[in-house]
């Protein structure tokens, strides 16, 4: 029986998902059409050649993974280069390796042991006398003390939240790593690295050969874009798929100022972390050293994490109890369509991805679409 639609796949969304969930259908023979809204390809790993420097648009993105099968499927569409995430805390002045490390405890206590810092550590959480943490201020202090709390936790995670630490749940810090080892690798993941020549090479490579429009909203018009294939993939937010009818999902949101400065070098690191609560940002980029660039000038981006409002760009989900729940609502709703409308990625499945995870969900669901059973 012949097919009577134009596209065997609409893809609503070109970030890391929709984009490898297109390639691999390509790969089949099936014929996608990408849609986008926003007026480029790539979603929120998109980059941006600004003077002759690769600037990470909507904020610094490290790629990392355990997963061979991963690294080596990225690998496909990017050389990527050495970097090693080793970001820097700054507060009030004094600045701190993260993550939390024998560098860090030297910096905040001068400590040159791991049995003197740990020492350190239990008489401080022994003082703090917390039962059972009723809030993450609570949860916090209870796993590492206030020294390390009030300086690089209280103030940089209240930003990003925008609520206090005691008005969150204590379940959003289950654990915070301490090494007590001198090593600054943020990330324990055996593969790391930048594509060189920035994320849109790997998009790009993705989408060789596949229809796309940029500059698109999907809910403008969308009898009209579902009219045009006869399968839908999903990657926008769930709770606007189904017109609100639960109610709305919280959602963060990420605010950039970016400046260009005439010097070679501005912090001497890619990411730096303001832990201070009187610092309104969260965190400041120096994009060419994502790169190791050399160029006389450089780019940097001041951070802000704010509350997700209807015009603005939703980042992450806000993944406590009250919003789970209504999420999975949603999930719910979202299987009976299963037949016709596929769901993925960070605001579709209302998760908290890294890309390497997005990546991981997309084949998964590759793989169930075109190899059942």
């Amino acid at each position: 029986m012949q097919k009577s639609k134009a596209y065997d796949y609409l893809i609503i969304g070109s970030g890391l998902f929709g984009s490898v969930f297109a390639h691999e259908a390509h790969k089949r023979g099936k014929k996608c059409l990408v849609i986008e809204k926003r007026n480029h390809l790539g979603g929120n790993v998109y980059c941006e050649d600004v003077d002759g420097i690769n600037v990470h648009t909507y904020g610094a993105h490290i790629f990392h993974t355990n997963d061979k099968g991963i690294w080596e499927y990225v690998n496909q569409f990017a050389t990527f280069n050495r970097y090693i995430n080793t970001p820097l805390a700054h507060y009030k002045g004094k600045l701190y390796n993260l993550p939390f490390n024998m560098n860090t405890f030297y910096q905040m206590w001068g400590l040159t042991t791991p049995e003197a810092v740990q020492a350190k550590i239990q008489e401080q959480i022994a003082q703090m006398n917390i039962g059972a943490p009723s809030n993450l201020e609570e949860q916090a202090l209870k796993l590492v003390g206030p020294d390390i709390y009030e300086t690089l936790i209280k103030g940089y995670t209240e930003k990003q939240w925008g609520r206090k630490a005691t008005a969150l749940p204590a379940f959003i810090i289950k654990r915070l790593p301490l090494r007590f080892t001198f090593d600054n690798n943020y990330f324990n993941d055996t593969y790391q690295g930048i594509p060189i020549g920035g994320y849109n090479k790997i998009i790009e490579g993705l989408l060789t050969g596949i229809a796309c429009k940029t500059g698109v909203d999907y809910f403008e018009d969308r009898h009209y874009w579902d009219s045009l294939a006869e399968k839908t993939v999903y990657t926008g937010k769930i709770d606007e798929y189904f017109g609100y009818e639960f109610g709305k999902l919280d959602y963060r949101s990420l605010k950039f100022e970016q400046e260009r400065l005439e010097i070679p070098n501005y912090q001497g690191a890619a990411v730096m972390n303001y832990t201070d609560a009187a610092v309104p940002f969260t965190r400041i980029i120096e994009h060419k050293h994502f790169e190791f660039g050399e160029q006389s000038h450089t780019i940097i981006t001041k951070e802000y994490a704010t509350e997700w409002t209807p015009g603005a760009e939703p980042y992450y989900p806000v993944n406590d109890r009250q919003n789970d729940a209504l999420a999975k609502k949603y999930k719910t709703l979202a299987d009976t369509l299963n037949e016709k409308v596929l769901f993925g990625g960070r605001l579709a499945e209302y998760r908290y991805y890294d890309m390497h995870q997005v990546i991981g969900s997309a084949l998964v669901k590759v793989k169930h679409e075109f190899n059942p059973g």
